[in-house]
């Protein structure tokens, strides 16, 4: 029953304040008949097409009141996954605790409808303002053909993704105050790119640290056990963590990865394996740098060209020529536009061009299989295994065993091949040193089970790798993103074309003294147009 009903327009925007339950409500009268279905003589639904500017409306008044005034099942039968959405909305008021909601519509934009949310956390005798923005879409249902809200977890907050909830209450954690390498305190305000890396080591260290938890609002996240922040109602104790991360390197990865949206860096030092900056551009809180599975494009080559080396199937200054075109098993592969054929190429030369063609050839020769690059891969590189121990959730790649145009497709970064840019800066590292030095974000001393093995790679392989590497620096695709950095410097850039993109993904690896870095722009064109100077703006500061 309502109790104290009081509405209000202001400039086209409905708001009601409802008392007694504690709860308000986005209301318009006659929006919802007693039973919470839609009212009597409203329009009549149009059976095809995208909703109509009506349809929207009516819908994103019918949802939001029902929401606002907790009637989670009558809000989700606006929502074509009414089971799902039920089950978040009540989890919205029971186990979030969130009290005296304001919903207030914002200016639709065709079937879009932003929202601005105004509510108390409460719990235990404690309370805090709750504040922010979120938004969804009104589509045509597929069967009944009605306008409902197409339901998200980030309708409900833009911080949740599928499976993830929040919740109210002692926190999962223990908070703690992060610091890098040389004693600096780390903080989510000051680095935003960190705001996924910090929760992540809070959800593992928090205990050992010696912290005592808070009671907050924060996302649950059952993929990983991590809970994001959302509210403090009660502060814990902190307790201190140090880091492999360097305050310098981190400052010039976020200013770097700010100029490109989708875009993701990561640093190591190869003589150890210490991570020293990790940094996304990236809307969605997502950490792509340690997290991401994209096809790498030519970066690959470097491992690629370790197999070569390693299987005597050529070396860096052996033949490697570079035709137009080349055909696998019924596959046409080609080059970038405007790259010249070079018959009398070596690999350095096929390298440093990053031509396409010269090693779509050469994985056909002897005693290469399907399964060569893959081996390399998980042996030298200790890519593929699934048995990294960073400190924090992440990926270690993916480079399958493939048959078919595949095998070709993955010697240059396409077909199966998956990295993130804390894989490729691993590669870059190996190659840099001969030696599989598995990253962390935190002492060796404090990860659980050991960190990763593999058996890295000979003197040999290595000189050469880095002579191509560094010729690629100086005289290849990447010198332009390159210069001015020295003499002791390598490279490799790569572009990665996906099906329904404008432009490639770009990708590069560089390295620097004792600094590997690797970089990914999602649609930022060729490797030395954007992710190289990602990559040249952190190793110009990192030490």
């Amino acid at each position: 029953m309502r109790i104290g009903v009081r509405t209000v327009i202001v400039g086209g925007v409905f708001a009601a304040m409802v008392g007694g339950a504690g709860y308000g409500t986005y209301n318009v009268v006659n929006a919802l008949n007693d039973d919470g279905g839609p009212a009597a003589g409203a329009p009549a639904a149009q059976k095809k097409g995208p909703p109509g500017a009506e349809e929207v409306r009516d819908t994103a008044r019918a949802f939001l009141t029902a929401w606002a005034k907790g009637d989670a099942d009558t809000a989700a039968a606006y929502t074509n996954d009414a089971e799902t959405a039920a089950r978040a909305l009540t989890g919205f008021r029971e186990d979030a605790h969130i009290r005296d909601v304001r919903l207030t519509r914002g200016t639709i934009r065709g079937a879009r409808v932003p929202f601005s949310v105004r509510a108390t956390v409460a719990y235990e005798g404690r309370s805090e303002r709750l504040a922010y923005s979120s938004a969804f879409e009104v589509v045509r249902g597929l069967s009944t053909g009605r306008p409902l809200v197409d339901w998200r977890a980030s309708v409900v907050h833009p911080r949740l993704h599928k499976g993830e909830s929040l919740e109210t209450g002692e926190a999962p954690a223990p908070p703690i105050r992060a610091v890098d390498r040389d004693g600096r305190v780390l903080t989510a305000k000051e680095y935003p790119s960190l705001a996924p890396v910090l929760a992540g080591l809070r959800s593992s260290y928090g205990e050992k640290a010696g912290g005592r938890p808070g009671v907050e609002l924060y996302v649950r996240r059952p993929a990983d056990g991590a809970g994001e922040t959302l509210l403090t109602l009660a502060k814990g104790r902190a307790g201190t963590l140090r880091t492999t991360l360097s305050a310098a390197a981190q400052r010039a990865a976020e200013d770097a990865v700010a100029r490109h949206p989708q875009s993701s860096v990561v640093a190591v030092k190869p003589s150890t394996g210490e991570v020293l900056a990790v940094a996304n551009h990236r809307e969605d809180g997502f950490n792509a740098a340690f997290q991401g599975a994209l096809a790498p494009g030519s970066t690959m080559k470097i491992v690629t060209a370790a197999m070569l080396i390693d299987k005597g199937v050529t070396k860096a200054g052996g033949p490697a020529p570079c035709p137009a075109t080349a055909t696998w098993q019924s596959q046409t592969f080609h080059n970038i536009k405007g790259m010249a054929p070079d018959a009398r190429a070596t690999l350095a030369d096929s390298f440093a061009r990053s031509c396409n063609t010269a090693f779509v050839k050469l994985v056909d020769e002897e005693p290469l299989t399907d399964a060569s690059l893959a081996e390399t891969a998980r042996d030298n590189f200790g890519l593929g295994r699934d048995d990294w121990r960073t400190g924090i959730p992440s990926a270690d790649g993916s480079v399958p065993v493939s048959a078919g145009p595949d095998r070709a497709a993955n010697a240059i970064g396409q077909g199966e091949v998956q990295l993130n840019p804390l894989n490729l800066a691993s590669v870059t590292a190996t190659a840099m040193t001969g030696s599989f030095r598995q990253p962390v974000l935190v002492p060796r001393s404090l990860i659980e089970g050991g960190t990763a093995t593999a058996r890295g790679l000979s003197p040999g392989t290595v000189a050469q790798l880095r002579q191509m590497m560094r010729r690629t620096a100086v005289a290849g695709t990447g010198a332009r993103a390159m210069a001015g950095l020295g003499p002791d410097v390598g490279a490799k850039t790569g572009s990665a074309e996906v099906d329904g993109q404008a432009r490639p993904n770009s990708w590069f690896a560089g390295y620097r003294g004792d600094v590997a870095a690797a970089a990914m722009a999602q649609e930022g064109g060729h490797g030395g147009d954007t992710a190289g100077p990602i990559v040249a703006a952190v190793l110009r500061s990192a030490r």
